[in-house]
């Protein structure tokens, strides 16, 4: 069995997945089962998932990418102080992909891949009650990393999104998800394509001191 530091360290955001490798049903409900663990204020349990496969996630990936393509998104879930963090990353993914700074239409078909799942057989959407609020949405998030851990163990590959949440009334029309939850993220599961130079990119993480104050 790992150690929790290794499982930390081996996980990634995976952006190309075997699309013909399917994920094992029992380890993927073994992961969820262990997820329900995550802490939560009053043991609300505030996240709510919805994963499709199959045809299903074909449709879903079908019905974004073609909005994608409709109405460009002019908001991509940053404000623009911190725009300089993601163009950042952004070279990084890009440059291991071949892709230049100044190639337009080679960093949007690109970006386009994210409306597909990037080929991951199996898609999320992360969901939670309207209602709720900041403390509820930190626990969505510990849910979130605590199943991205458990399927790290068990060698599943995964990348949270906020692109596919752009759209939520395709979501909500797709996966039948109630208007009274709110869209938060995408998710993508599956078996990451070893080939892609972009999986294997190490992405720096700020000193600890950067943004822990400790009195």
């Amino acid at each position: 069995m790992s150690t929790l530091s290794e499982v930390v360290n081996r996980r990634h955001s995976s952006r190309r997945f075997l699309p013909d490798k399917p994920v094992p049903a029992d380890l993927l409900h073994a992961a969820l089962a262990l997820a329900r663990r995550a802490p939560s204020n009053s043991n609300v349990q505030p996240w709510r998932l919805y994963l499709a496969t199959g045809a299903r996630r074909d449709k879903l990936a079908a019905a974004l990418s073609a909005q994608a393509h409709l109405h460009p998104p002019t908001d991509l879930g940053l404000p623009e102080t911190f725009a300089p963090l993601r163009r950042e990353l952004g070279a990084l993914i890009y440059g291991a992909m071949g892709v230049a700074r100044d190639d337009a239409e080679g960093r949007w078909a690109a970006q386009l891949r994210n409306f597909g799942f990037f080929g991951a057989p199996v898609a999320g959407m992360v969901c939670m009650h309207r209602d709720l609020g900041l403390p509820d949405a930190l626990g969505v998030g510990m849910y979130l990393q605590t199943l991205l851990l458990a399927l790290t163990e068990s060698g599943i590959d995964s990348c949270v999104q906020v692109s596919t949440a752009l759209y939520p009334d395709i979501a909500r029309e797709q996966l039948g998800i109630p208007a009274e939850l709110n869209v938060l993220c995408g998710l993508c599961i599956g078996y990451a394509d070893p080939d892609f130079p972009a999986n294997n990119l190490s992405i720096p993480r700020d000193e600890v001191s950067d943004n822990v104050v400790i009195l």
